[in-house]
């Protein structure tokens, strides 16, 4: 435990979506363990507010997908970080701790650290993915980089970027192995016969272009396998649209809607369906078979189209650097073709077999000790940069200049 010297740390933070919750809650709790003081006040969502988080605005805010989304909301979420800066500048904070939403994130991040606040970005841009030249403006806006997967601190470092491979901290929370029995009992599900998880996203952009094409898929899927159950998690905001399209597409008796609960969905299902993103990751760590798909507005999928680097969007194939799992991306994401790749999981027992193997050498590779990883390389910067800061009476002259 670091000494009292150190334990009224002001730590501003900003979670972009839900999965950004999650990866700030447990780098908290690391935080908490080191500085005992320290209090935490920014953007964020449930998981960061019960563990003492001061939430000046919800995450909600911040969760949109797509370059056309996002100009459509560009001045709100403008005028959210001006008011943040203004915050953070009242009373600045030791360190500024970005996790993943990049594109607000390191914008403030530059902001701030011409301020002279240290900045952390929690989660690297996916630069080795999409849009390379974003490197320059990640050297600009943050002094470390804290990273999910093994591979980026190096890439990093070719630029100039110091980071620290933390793990990916789903790794730690997800079990090596599930029983799906139980998962099932504890979903109030029939614990026999085949289950698939539905699963177009926690946004509102992502629920408004993938879940009616999924429970058409599903409708497809159960014309050819009539014993097929579905089951699909979605946040509390979600509950009435998805309600209104299982109405429309008439599979409210064979689908059964959650209020979040996606972990032990996938922990239940046989197959998943997924959008393109965190999900598909999580998936990838209960070891399920899958089919990633995503559409998004004609407009933000030609300018990302340029900018893809790799073959493969979804993570599991990124991390594995070839498609083990089918990938079906805007105009071939068609009900037809989803239902298709996904009946084929139930045909093809040693291919699954295969996947589930490649899968748990994945989930042990990225199993780290994240929230201790992440408290002692924020700690090492804070006591770096206590060492390098200038005497007392130097910076009030610099400052007087």
């Amino acid at each position: 435990m670091v000494q009292s010297n150190q334990d009224g740390l002001r730590f501003a933070m900003v979670a972009g979506e839900v999965s950004g919750d999650l990866l700030a809650s447990l780098m908290m709790r690391g935080l908490q363990a080191r500085f005992e003081h320290a209090s935490f006040e920014g953007i964020g969502g449930p998981q960061m507010n019960a563990l003492g988080f001061k939430s000046l605005w919800s995450y909600k805010t911040l969760a949109v997908r797509g370059y056309f989304e996002v100009l459509k909301h560009y001045r709100e979420i403008v005028g959210i970080r001006q008011q943040f800066f203004k915050v953070c500048m009242k009373q600045p904070p030791e360190v500024f701790i970005g996790i993943d939403a990049p594109d607000f994130n390191l914008h403030l991040a530059h902001l701030l650290k011409l301020k002279g606040v240290l900045s952390v970005q929690f989660v690297c841009p996916s630069v080795w993915a999409w849009r390379p030249k974003r490197v320059r403006k990640i050297a600009q806006s943050v002094d470390h980089v804290l990273c999910l997967f093994p591979f980026e601190p190096e890439l990093l470092a070719q630029h100039g970027i110091e980071a620290t491979f933390v793990g990916h901290p789903l790794a730690q929370v997800i079990a090596d192995e599930v029983d799906a029995t139980q998962a099932r009992k504890a979903l109030g599900l029939q614990t026999q016969g085949p289950l698939v998880a539905l699963m177009p996203g926690s946004r509102q952009s992502e629920m408004e272009h993938m879940t009616q094409r999924f429970l058409l898929a599903a409708k497809e899927m159960h014309k050819v396998k009539p014993e097929l159950r579905f089951v699909l998690p979605t946040p509390a905001s979600g509950v009435a649209y998805i309600q209104a399209l299982l109405r429309q597409t008439q599979m409210s008796t064979l689908c059964t809607l959650l209020v979040g609960r996606s972990h032990e969905c996938l922990a239940a299902c046989d197959v998943a369906m997924v959008a393109s993103g965190t999900a598909t990751l999580e998936a990838a760590l209960f070891k399920k078979p899958m089919v990633i798909a995503y559409h998004m507005n004609v407009f933000s999928w030609q300018i990302i189209k340029r900018q893809r680097l790799q073959p493969w969007v979804g993570l599991p194939n990124i991390l594995c650097q070839e498609f083990v799992v089918p990938e079906l991306l805007q105009s071939e994401c068609t009900p037809e073709n989803l239902a298709h790749e996904m009946l084929k999981w139930f045909n093809q027992p040693q291919r699954v077999a295969k996947l589930v193997s490649r899968f748990s050498a994945l989930h042990q590779n990225l199993k780290q000790d994240t929230p201790s990883l992440c408290a002692s390389a924020i700690q090492t910067l804070l006591t770096r940069s206590k060492s390098s800061a200038p005497p007392a009476h130097l910076a009030a002259l610099v400052a007087d200049k």
